[in-house]
């Protein structure tokens, strides 16, 4: 998993993997690389030496950026000519382009005569743009551009381009600086990925959405996170092995670092813990609280007391109450025992709670409630199969088809993970932040819209959304211009709505006990679907019995609403495999 003699200043500069994480824009926790803008940058650019990340670095800040479209081009292949053959030794690293201060001064030193002091005089007068200064240091220029056989109109050309470039170029020094570092966490993140990346997480414990983002990275990245757990986790994040990293303690919402520590002592001290009362028997419980074990079950840090039976974590989440009381009530007869003497008796130890066991949806709400976003599942997984029938593409693909396919109408699901509203010079506007399990994508919802839907639009509910889509220009502060997807919600459906929707049917295969009913089934079958007449979807029948079977379509008075109840009740009596919801 790591190396005993590892250095920073020792990893080569030349290494495929390293730059094969900037060419892949896989970028996340890459120091001076992790904007939206940077990433576009990166994979146009496809960098694989360690000049060209320190000419990214350089280039990617106001006023230089106007010059990376022809630093790309360039880099990729296209003819780079010079102004002179002798500047060609100075230019060379960043294709025939001025990107830094450094160079300028070379180009004023080799074509113009100057001195190296004269030469930094000259850069902090084109920095200054003060054209006095500037009309006279044209003239000494020119005059020895032409000394040094260079022809007057190419020279003047010369100081010209100069100018320009010098007023934003960044000293390659300082880039080279950043450059190092960012090429430093690539190659720790291509050769040392598990700890790396429990670094990462350690370091932003305290920011949910940053965990998140991390987290989504790690398992883009291959690596398995596994669940915070109170006999095998620390505060922080740890690398198991190489592929594989354990949630920090820490990391729970509503713990804290004092809370951690009173449970790592417990542990240390008397081993691993047994099951839940043993836990908040051994405890300090003036640092952990009914709260803290709380927060603790909901995130999974007690998964290894499930047996599959009655232990699992609704069972364990209605027991802490109780598992501290027991506890408390120990130390008081323990103290009492103590004061009077006499032998301290058994315990007696209470039964868990009886709780029925969560179902995925719920395990995973309780996860949110305690991490601040899913980390076993997604809901959305539950209900994937049936969706992809009539939402063909996940969130991951919207981004990268929308730059080939300008703006177009695009049907899209996810879960809602958050809603933000904001306020705008043209109106109030709701920010959704959907989720699918590949992707997380940002959906504006515009008020007039959302007003109509926002019975639909809440946390946790699964949606299905007509947008429009498209790719936008946005500034991102000093860093300049970067390209944003934009999603516009027109409609939003429920599951139940957009089966609706876009179904054609529901087919119901009934055989089995259910034909050996006989009529009964035909009555059974009624009542169950009258409340939901009058809908849009017609009703299929695969009818078997012995060895003879029909299939016929109710007609269109028996015409139905794909309700959630309704599926849930046609599942319930005919089992799911029997339940088929038709799209086109």
């Amino acid at each position: 998993m790591g190396k005993a003699d590892f250095a920073l200043e020792k990893i080569p500069l030349d290494d495929p993997a390293a730059y094969q994480v900037f060419s892949n824009a896989n970028t996340t926790a890459i120091f001076q690389f992790e904007s939206r803008g940077m990433r576009d940058l990166v994979k146009r650019a496809r960098p694989d030496r360690f000049e060209d990340i320190i000419a990214l670095v350089a280039l990617y800040r106001p006023g230089p950026m106007e010059l990376i479209p022809e630093f790309v081009e360039r880099k990729n292949g296209k003819r780079v000519e010079y102004l002179d053959p002798r500047l060609e030794s100075i230019l060379k690293p960043t294709y025939g382009i001025m990107v830094y201060q450094e160079q300028v001064m070379q180009i004023a030193q080799v074509m113009g005569g100057y001195s190296l002091g004269s030469a930094d005089l000259l850069r902090r007068a084109m920095g200054k743009k003060d054209a006095k200064e500037m009309a006279q240091q044209r003239d000494i220029f020119v005059a020895g551009a032409e000394k040094n056989k260079l022809p007057r109109a190419k020279a003047i050309l010369l100081f010209d381009l100069m100018e320009k470039f010098a007023g934003y170029g960044f000293n390659k020094s300082h880039a080279a600086a950043y450059a190092l570092i960012a090429y430093q966490t690539a190659y720790l993140k291509a050769h040392y990925p598990a700890a790396f990346t429990a670094a990462n997480l350690s370091a932003v414990m305290d920011d949910t959405d940053k965990v998140h983002q991390f987290h989504e990275d790690a398992l883009a990245n291959g690596l398995k996170v596994l669940a915070p757990d109170v006999n095998s986790g620390e505060y922080r994040f740890v690398p198991v092995d190489a592929k594989t990293v354990r949630y920090g303690l820490g990391a729970v919402k509503g713990t804290g670092e004092s809370a951690i520590a009173a449970i790592l002592a417990a542990r240390k001290e008397g081993g691993a813990f047994r099951d839940l009362f043993d836990f908040c028997n051994r405890v300090d419980k003036r640092a952990v609280n009914r709260r803290v074990v709380e927060a603790l079950v909901r995130a999974g840090a007690f998964d290894f007391l499930d047996d599959g039976a009655g232990v699992h974590r609704a069972s364990l989440l209605a027991s802490v109450g109780v598992a501290l009381e027991a506890a408390g009530q120990a130390e008081r007869n323990a103290m009492q025992t103590n004061l009077f003497g006499g032998t301290e008796g058994a315990q007696h130890r209470p039964a868990l709670v009886a709780a029925p066991r969560w179902t995925d949806a719920q395990r995973l709400r309780e996860e949110k409630t305690a991490l601040g976003f899913y980390l076993s599942g997604h809901p959305f997984s539950e209900h994937r199969v049936e969706i992809g029938k009539f939402v063909k593409a996940n969130l991951k693909s919207v981004a990268a088809s929308v730059e080939s396919e300008g703006m177009r109408t695009q049907l899209m699901a996810g879960v809602v993970e958050s809603v933000r509203i904001q306020r705008t010079q043209q109106g109030r506007m709701v920010i959704l932040n959907l989720s699918d399990g590949t992707a997380t994508q940002e959906v504006t919802v515009y008020n007039e819209v959302f007003d109509q839907y926002r019975d639909l639009a809440k946390e946790d509910a699964i949606i299905v959304v007509e947008a429009k889509v498209r790719s936008v220009r946005r500034s991102v502060g000093e860093e300049g211009e970067a390209v944003f997807t934009r999603i516009t919600a027109e409609r939003i459906y429920d599951l139940a709505g957009a089966r609706s929707r876009f179904a054609r049917s529901v087919r119901l295969s009934m055989n089995g006990q259910v034909s050996i009913a006989g009529g009964a089934s035909a009555v059974k079958l009624r009542s169950l679907l009258e409340p939901y007449r009058n809908g849009p979807c017609s009703v299929e029948v695969r009818y078997r019995t012995g060895g003879a079977s029909v299939e016929m379509q109710l007609g269109d008075d028996w015409r139905v609403n794909l309700d959630d109840a309704l599926m849930q009740s046609l599942n319930d009596w005919l089992r799911p495999e029997n339940v088929e919801v038709v799209y086109p």
